[in-house]
């Protein structure tokens, strides 16, 4: 198992399928390793977002043997690994010879056949600034294909990342500008609609607009504290 982040929906079955499957090897970053190893964190802060869907949605979290962990370096069964943070600080994408970028979720969210691709924002560690360089540390790999997690692979690799990195600006800016989450959730609702109306209801269950505004309002909340902190 090759893990791009540890976040619930690419890593929270970890521990039950090696428990289930003993053999099985897990491959992570550094920084996720341990909370794999013990979930707890990861877990309490979750539960914080989803409350009481928690259970429902994710089930155990079953922690994984420190044994069958390993930390990945800048090659992994044969894939270049590499930093992409911005969605999450420890974010990795792994790169195959073949021109395949598995980009995790530094890639963005896209349902085929739409062209809207999402930049999935949720709390509590939204980096914009990290984001952007992911994006050009992307571009300048030049990756052929892009393998999203959510969902499938796409060819029109520079057409997707522009897209991508317009929408991550755009939400950006509104949330910057004091948008409250009622009138952004309607905002992100109608930029979809723009460019793939029938798939609007798929987008917001695949990845909630209010998950969106949580994270980027957090973002820039934590940042004009930083700034007054150094203010005073």
């Amino acid at each position: 198992m090759i893990l791009s982040h540890i976040h619930l929906d690419h890593a929270g079955a970890a521990g039950v399928l090696v428990r289930e499957h003993p053999w099985l090897q897990v491959h992570v970053s550094r920084v996720g390793a341990p909370h794999l190893v013990d979930p707890t964190k990861l877990e309490t802060s979750a539960r914080r977002l989803y409350g009481a869907s928690f259970d429902r949605l994710w089930g155990e979290l079953a922690p994984v043997p420190a044994a069958n962990i390993h930390v990945v370096g800048n090659r992994v069964l044969g894939l270049d690994c590499f930093p992409t943070p911005g969605h999450a600080s420890h974010h990795v994408s792994y790169l195959d010879r073949d021109g395949t970028l598995y980009a995790g979720d530094a890639g963005g969210v896209r349902i085929a056949p739409g062209r809207f691709v999402l930049p999935p924002c949720p709390p509590p560690e939204i980096d914009l600034e990290a984001w952007e360089r992911t994006l050009d540390e992307i571009a300048l790999r030049a990756p052929g294909r892009l393998a999203l997690i959510h969902f499938g692979t796409f060819d029109d690799v520079e057409d997707h990342l522009r897209a991508l990195r317009e929408v991550l600006r755009h939400w950006s800016a509104r949330v910057e500008a004091g948008m409250d989450e009622q009138t952004f959730v309607a905002a992100a609702r109608y930029d979809l609609e723009q460019t793939d109306p029938e798939l609007a209801d798929l987008y917001d269950e695949a990845a909630p607009f209010w998950h969106h505004y949580l994270g980027l309002e957090r973002y820039w909340r934590k940042r004009r504290e930083a700034t007054a902190g150094v203010i005073r």
